[in-house]
């Protein structure tokens, strides 16, 4: 899957969705066993692993593009999801209330989420342009 231009390798792809599977594995470890963390990792873990797995999937999805568009996309949809939580109206309450809908549209409205999905995404940026996009500076 190599551009012409080089601006991208063919295992990239591959490499972003194994990322934001790793992501996603993590976090539901760090919230299943987050007794056996530190009290402030176990706190905040969960909700920094999603925000990077969803950094990871629009990477998946946008290879290629800048990284900026990604973090943009992150930003939008973490926040988003984040601030539908403030509706609460029966039918996405009940959806909420299953471990999938919890796990993808969270419970309830929490200020402190906002700030540990920008670290997250900040946090996987900084590992794609260190470790994945290497010198193809996007």
């Amino acid at each position: 899957m190599k551009q012409l231009n080089g601006k991208f390798k063919g295992n990239e792809r591959k490499n972003y969705i194994v990322t934001a599977l790793f992501m996603a594995a993590l976090g539901l470890f760090s919230r299943r066993f987050s007794n056996l963390l530190p009290d402030f990792i176990g706190e905040h873990a969960g909700d920094i692993f999603w925000a990077m797995m969803v950094y990871f999937g629009f990477r998946f999805f946008l290879v290629g593009k800048k990284i900026l568009l990604a973090v943009m996309c992150s930003i939008l949809f973490s926040f988003g999801i984040e601030f539908s939580q403030l509706y609460q109206a029966d039918w996405i309450n009940e959806l909420r209330n299953s471990i999938l809908g919890a796990l993808i549209l969270g419970r309830g409205f929490l200020f402190i989420d906002l700030v540990r999905y920008l670290s997250g995404i900040a946090i996987a940026c900084l590992v794609d342009k260190l470790l994945i996009c290497g010198k193809n500076d996007r």
